[in-house]
């Protein structure tokens, strides 16, 4: 949208940013560092503040985002369990009941082994996962049906194996999972790329295929990705900034602005080469269109399956 659609709105009072999971993860640090920089480089005029509101897997914090429809003082800091909530029937709330405002960063999902692991590459995982694909156990995070799932579902898939069959093991955190990688308790750990960042450097396990469209910097610089390896799999647990139903054209023209500034200052350009993610910025009407790709694509793997409702 044009500027001059930006100076028909803007907040007049505190904003909220809504995270839908409790102080210290991923979100929520992420909702912190854009609080932080609204209000330091001047990208807005008016106070902001962080409000956590977790419970139903991100459900309840969708649902307090909506009761202020048409509200631009009220947003929210998305992640892909916007869709596969509601794909697997947790949550009445999908992508076409909120008003995407921009896509921030995208996570790829790395899949590591012990460093003594018999896989010893990729290549040596898709062999026993076509020929039996539950002889493989496989910690896929902290919910059933997110990202790291879909990652494992559609790698499967397409070298033929059972999907259905596959060993997924679920924790309550990425620490946890690799605790029990590095003790030996299962095979393989599906993980956002960073986690796994202080033990490849420690030589205590190995990264064996990435689901980036290439291959990380950094310490995963030499970390293969999955299309490197034979499989065209990309799939990233992204986060994305939304506002209520009903939000209007000029609002999120307002919001599209300041967070297009945000997106080029050195502090962020900062977080996200520390945490390993990827600049995937996107508009609003972009947005839009990738959210549709993107339960398309989750609605077909974890109908593969047999979570989808």
């Amino acid at each position: 949208m044009p500027y001059d659609a930006c100076a028909q709105w803007k907040p007049e009072k505190n904003v909220e940013i809504i995270i839908g999971s409790s102080p210290g993860g991923g979100q929520d640090k992420t909702g912190r560092v854009l609080q932080h920089l609204l209000q330091d480089k001047r990208l807005i005029d008016v106070a902001a503040s962080v409000v956590n509101k977790p419970g139903g897997g991100g459900a309840l914090a969708w649902n307090y985002l909506n009761q202020h429809a048409g509200d631009g003082h009220y947003l929210e800091i998305g992640t892909t369990t916007l869709l596969t909530n509601q794909i697997i029937g947790r949550s009445a709330i999908g992508y076409t009941d909120i008003a995407p405002v921009t896509m921030l960063l995208s996570e790829s999902v790395a899949f590591s082994v012990r460093a003594d692991s018999p896989f010893k590459s990729g290549k040596d995982v898709l062999e026993r996962l076509k020929k039996d694909a539950g002889s493989v156990s496989v910690s896929i995070g902290s919910t059933v049906g997110g990202p790291n799932h879909i990652a494992l579902a559609l790698i499967t898939k397409a070298v033929g194996g059972d999907v259905k069959r596959l060993k997924t093991v679920v924790f309550q955190g990425g620490g946890d999972a690799i605790i029990a990688l590095l003790g030996g308790h299962i095979d393989l750990i599906a993980s956002a790329a960073n986690n796994v960042v202080p033990h490849l450097a420690a030589g205590k396990l190995r990264v064996i295929g990435v689901t980036s469209p290439q291959r990380l910097p950094g310490a995963l610089a030499s970390s293969p990705t999955w299309k490197e390896q034979g499989v065209d799999v990309e799939i990233t647990n992204w986060r994305m900034v939304a506002g209520p139903k009903g939000m209007t054209a000029p609002q999120i023209a307002y919001w599209e602005q300041a967070f297009a500034r945000l997106a080029q200052t050195d502090e962020w350009k900062k977080e996200l080469e520390q945490n390993l993610f990827e600049n995937t910025y996107m508009n609003s009407a972009d947005s839009k269109k990738y959210l549709k790709s993107q339960y398309d694509q989750f609605k077909g793997a974890l109908t593969e399956v047999g979570l989808a409702k």
